[in-house]
């Protein structure tokens, strides 16, 4: 059975027709760049985020770029970000001329260690941004803490965790991700949980300040057509976009609802296998299942084993920002982060998306049982 690690076609049957009208209705208008729908899903997604302010750039790694910028942060600077996750965070620091300063990561979550912090804070840090990985929000509640205590903005890397939340303080206050640091930043990347046609990006805020710079940040530092207060960047979200993730954003709450029946589905089969281990969900916080990550010492076997089976399957990721060639001149080494140098080598993602049948997961953990027997 060929099963593929996501299926887009699956969702977007279930909004076709509206989709289509949306789309004509863009090519109708003719507004393209910042038109109507671009407005409107600023206003539904800082909504559904708890946010006062959105802005939509071109894709989330510009989120997080214009966000660093947004809050002051440049040359000299540094910013800590967790040493296992996808290169994007580390490297929209890196754009500001900032330093990337990893930390390693809890082996439970794969999120940001928040205990190991402090270790990292410097005279130059500036700033924490934690990623919520695989859908899952790290340890806000700590993060928060530290960086009140040494002063530091937050920025969320949200890209992997639309519609997750956190429970945070004594009376369980409720919070999306996103939503709770100075910033959150998202990706519309087509397999993200709210995936686009293309690229597209989002930040929430809740500060004013920061919200009427990124509305120039993305568009040129423009006031108006032809004067500009600062130096700005060509990064809007597309109308077209827009239109589309506006009907996602309403089936994101079920879709989500989706994903972690299918994880549940995954664990119920999992249990009593020897060998691996399945994805653990924090009290405090909601998983939303970007991805489904499973560790096994096995991981390459397995993997070749689903490949050659038709069975889709990604490693998220095979090898931490630290040791890539590209940040080799920050000076780490092998040996400086083992939790995420361990991860790295047993983590694979399985098969996940909304619409998984229960059969096709029952192939996929066949397949991976035939290896570890």
């Amino acid at each position: 059975m060929k099963i593929p690690f996501t299926d887009l076609q699956a969702q977007h049957k279930e909004i076709d027709a509206a989709m289509r009208n949306a789309i004509n209705r863009t090519i109708k208008r003719c507004d393209f760049i910042l038109g109507q729908d671009v407005a409107m899903f600023e206003k539904e997604f800082s909504a559904y985020c708890r946010s006062r302010y959105a802005v939509g750039v071109s894709s989330g790694t510009a989120a997080l770029f214009l966000g660093l910028l947004s809050l002051g942060i440049g040359r000299e600077d540094e910013v800590i970000v967790p040493a296992f996750t996808y290169i994007a965070t580390a490297l929209a620091v890196s754009y500001t001329g900032a330093r990337p300063v990893f930390v390693d990561i809890d082996e439970r979550t794969y999120n940001m260690d928040a205990a190991k912090i402090r270790k990292a804070i410097s005279k130059n840090t500036r700033a924490i941004m934690p990623v919520h990985l695989y859908g899952q929000p790290a340890d806000m509640e700590q993060i928060l803490k530290i960086a009140k205590e040494y002063g530091l903005r937050v920025i969320e890397d949200a890209a992997q965790a639309h519609g997750a939340a956190v429970r945070l303080g004594s009376q369980g206050q409720v919070r999306q991700a996103g939503s709770i640091g100075d910033i959150g930043c998202f990706s519309f990347y087509p397999t993200k949980n709210l995936g686009a046609l293309g690229d597209g990006g989002m930040i929430v805020t809740d500060n004013e300040d920061i919200y009427k710079k990124l509305l120039m940040l993305r568009d040129y530092g423009r006031v108006s057509k032809y004067e500009h207060d600062m130096i700005g960047y060509n990064s809007r979200l597309d109308t077209i976009q827009a239109a589309v993730l506006r009907l996602k954003l309403k089936k994101l709450g079920s879709w989500n609802n989706m994903r972690v029946s299918v994880a549940g589905k995954y664990n119920d089969l999992f249990k009593g296998v020897n060998g691996v281990i399945t994805p653990y969900a924090s009290e405090k916080s909601s998983h939303v299942y970007h991805v489904y990550a499973l560790r096994t010492r096995k991981r390459d076997e397995v993997f070749a084993h689903l490949k050659e089976k038709g069975i889709g399957a990604i490693i998220h990721y095979p090898k931490p920002c630290h040791l890539q060639k590209a940040y080799a001149d920050l000076g780490y080494k092998q040996g400086d982060f083992p939790v995420s140098e361990a991860v790295s080598q047993d983590i694979i993602s399985l098969p996940m998306f909304p619409h998984l049948k229960l059969n096709q997961i029952k192939a996929v953990v066949g397949a991976v049982k035939e290896v570890l027997a």
